[in-house]
């Protein structure tokens, strides 16, 4: 495993220096959003419910918190109880001095708390509202949980997702929260941006799960009006292109093919000894290939079948046909370009060492993103982010010593 090494460098400045960001939110979504802002440059404060914090927290990999380090890097840490009335008063304070609140908790549960947008934004009137929620702030939906897994199935993701003879599958992984975090961070940086340039005022951003990875997911409703059909799950497929599917090699390896226009397909069957493909009506044109993938398939599979992986990505780099190796993530933190690219970089670790991690994305030539601290342990911060806001040590050791804190 080889990628480089970075140290933290807490005296590095980014280009969101000076944006305080409160981070109420609890788990994927709220972290990954608050993890853009924090990664180029942002103050950004977890506000951790005692006596476990984040929940993030608990998602181990052999007992290290691996997920925690990763999506809680450059973030501070203030613990407090938000059950009771004093707790709620400091984080009232500190969003006196904030930019930006983000939470995730069902609609309504923040003003049941005494801390809703009216409240904050009486605190606080040039404060931007980030409000996360699995189906938004309104709909006949609203009030269910918001986790990532119904609104992957309910987007109609899974519905495309598989093989049409099995069950729909749900990804592997929390991408409806990663899609909503990336949203999110766009969100918040127009609303910064319209109070900077315009002189707007502070608002609320009603952010859910559900619209962001509906969005992502093509011109479906457009094309359910066009042809009154719903379209049959096609694996690693295409319902639109042809060739498009995953290959298995000879020796146990597989190649994902793209031959999404038509110069491409018709260089791949020249390539694989069948150019009389291209003249047949059956493949001539991508609509006809489409109409024929299981042939199509089973032609260029069995031309890849019998090759190894690495046979056939050299034929496809030297005639440019776009393909490539399937990784797992063994094989990606051995690759050159993943290396060179510095996509997986090391960061100092008291438990690990080194730990590797995805690096600051995208890459900026004039303000790039900085590694300024390791992910917090919880309340870490507590003395300086409270005693910033006027707490005296007299007074932070008795909320201690009572739980407040």
């Amino acid at each position: 495993m080889e990628f480089r090494r970075k140290d933290f460098d807490p005296g590095a400045v980014g280009p969101l220096n000076g944006i305080r960001v409160l981070d109420m939110t609890r788990l994927v979504a709220g972290n990954m959003l608050t993890l853009q802002l924090a990664d180029f440059g942002a103050e950004v404060i977890k506000l951790e419910m005692l006596p476990k914090g984040d929940p993030l927290r608990a998602w181990n990999a052999n007992g290290i918190q691996t997920n925690w380090k990763v999506y809680g890097r450059n973030k501070k840490s203030v613990s407090l109880n938000f059950r009771e009335r004093e707790g709620l008063e400091l984080l009232l304070t500190l969003v006196e001095t904030a930019d930006v609140f983000v939470e995730n908790m069902k609609p309504g549960r923040i003003e049941e708390m005494g801390i809703g947008p009216d409240v904050l934004l009486e605190r606080n009137p040039d404060l931007v509202i980030a409000r996360v929620t699995g189906f938004g702030q309104t709909g006949p939906y609203s009030s269910q949980g918001g986790f990532g897994t119904v609104v992957e199935a309910m987007s109609g993701f899974a519905a495309m997702n598989g093989f049409a003879d099995r069950v729909p599958v749900l990804p592997p992984l929390a991408l409806a929260d990663m899609i909503a975090g990336l949203y999110g961070a766009m969100a918040v940086m127009i609303a910064l941006r319209e109070k900077e340039v315009n002189g707007g005022k502070g608002q609320v951003i009603d952010l859910s799960l559900l619209e962001p990875i509906f969005s992502i997911l093509g011109p479906q409703a457009a094309s359910f009006k066009v042809t009154g059909q719903v379209p049959v799950r096609a694996g690693s497929g295409s319902n639109t292109t042809s060739p498009r599917n995953a290959y298995g090699t000879s020796d146990g390896g597989y190649v994902a093919l793209s031959g999404s226009i038509q110069t491409m397909a018709e260089r791949l069957f020249r390539v694989i000894g069948r150019d009389d493909m291209n003249n047949d009506p059956k493949f001539k044109t991508n609509a006809d290939r489409v109409a024929n993938r299981e042939e199509v398939d089973e032609i260029v599979g069995g031309w890849i079948g019998e090759r190894t992986l690495e046979e056939v990505l050299e034929v496809f780099r030297r005639e440019g046909i776009t393909g490539g190796p399937i990784y797992d993530i063994s094989q990606i933190v051995d690759d050159p370009h993943f290396q060179e690219r510095e996509i997986i970089v090391g960061l100092p670790d008291e438990e690990m060492g080194v730990i590797p991690m995805h690096n600051i994305f995208p890459k900026l030539s004039g303000t790039p993103g900085t590694f300024r601290r390791a992910a917090p342990d919880l309340g870490q911060d507590n003395d300086e982010i409270l005693g910033a806001a006027g707490v005296n040590t007299d007074t932070l050791a008795e909320l201690r010593s009572r739980g407040i804190i």
